[in-house]
């Protein structure tokens, strides 16, 4: 089958397009017939060895962890999808014909495979981090680095908690985090400013989506270093606040989104879609940031 690995680390032309063995499921899991997947700023940091500390590669190494596709082979133990379902969930090296899935859950009606697979690590790590920063309903939440795959899932899942949210994006995504529900403002000098200008009562928690070196900020908005949570930036426990990488029930998260979205409150738009032969393009988007939502990765049907 086509997949797409790297050898080494480095810029996002490392990835090339090859020919690889197919993988088959073992007891828990599913295998697909990837009809697309998502591209996260973890797999960018990862490629680039950003990260090799934490996530250890050996190469030649596939990248890619969310997607959507066709149930085509079911492991041992599996009871709650069968071959022809439509699912979307999380694996290893998924930009590929086939994937397979360690965590999944049914596509919900109205949803295509490409918004699918744009959700898996956003929602989870939405789901998370609201529970672990301890915001409750009628509080003010600051979400920095709003308007991404992530931070679109925070704010629209926090806003169907009775949560008051202050989102930061550049300029040209101010009107997308007001249709999401969030007061926009800019990141950048001023912020602590800005912030406290939209919410004169006070923010009682944030969490820094973009890893813009925003904790000492935050921490000055909230009061409250146990008050400040980030996804991106693993210097902030250095400053008292919390750190979160770890996911934990990922299926659980998924099939809360899917009712979510059948319900109308969850929608994370694709902002650009690439083919699995551009895949070192789609990467070298989503690098580059200040994307409205997802980017991801179709595969044509005609590899097959």
């Amino acid at each position: 089958m086509k997949a797409i690995r790297f050898d080494r680390y480095g810029p996002p032309e490392v990835l090339a397009l090859v020919d690889v063995d197919e993988p088959h499921p073992r007891a828990g899991q599913v295998r697909i017939a990837v009809r697309a997947a998502g591209v996260n700023g973890l797999d960018g940091k990862i490629r680039a060895g950003h990260l090799h500390e934490f996530f250890g590669v050996t190469f030649p190494s596939g990248t890619g962890s969310d997607a959507a596709g066709i149930v085509d082979e079911v492991g041992d133990g599996v009871t709650d999808v069968q071959i022809g379902d439509a699912v979307f969930g999380v694996g290893r090296g998924v930009l590929a014909e086939y994937a397979v899935l360690q965590a999944w859950a049914l596509i919900p009606d109205g949803l295509s495979f490409e918004a699918a697979a744009g959700y898996p690590i956003p929602v989870e790590t939405a789901f998370r981090v609201l529970e672990q920063v301890g915001v409750e309903p009628g509080q003010t939440l600051l979400v920095s680095g709003a308007s991404g795959g992530v931070g679109t899932a925070v704010v629209q899942i926090a806003r169907d908690r009775n949560i008051t949210v202050i989102g930061t994006a550049g300029p040209a995504n101010q009107n997308y985090l007001r249709s999401l529900g969030a007061v926009p403002t800019t990141y950048g000098d001023g912020l602590v400013d800005r912030v406290r200008a939209l919410a004169p009562d006070g923010i009682d928690a944030a969490l820094d989506i973009s890893g813009a070196g925003v904790i000492a900020d935050c921490i000055k908005l909230t009061g409250d270093p146990s008050k400040v949570l980030s996804i991106a930036d693993f210097t902030a426990v250095q400053h008292g606040a919390k750190v979160s990488s770890e996911a934990t029930d990922i299926a659980a998260a998924l099939r809360d989104a899917a009712m979510l979205h059948t319900k109308g409150v969850l929608h994370i738009p694709v902002e650009h879609a690439f083919t699995l032969a551009d895949a070192a393009a789609a990467q070298a988007h989503n690098d580059a940031g200040h994307a409205a939502g997802r980017t991801v990765v179709v595969v044509p049907g005609d590899l097959r």
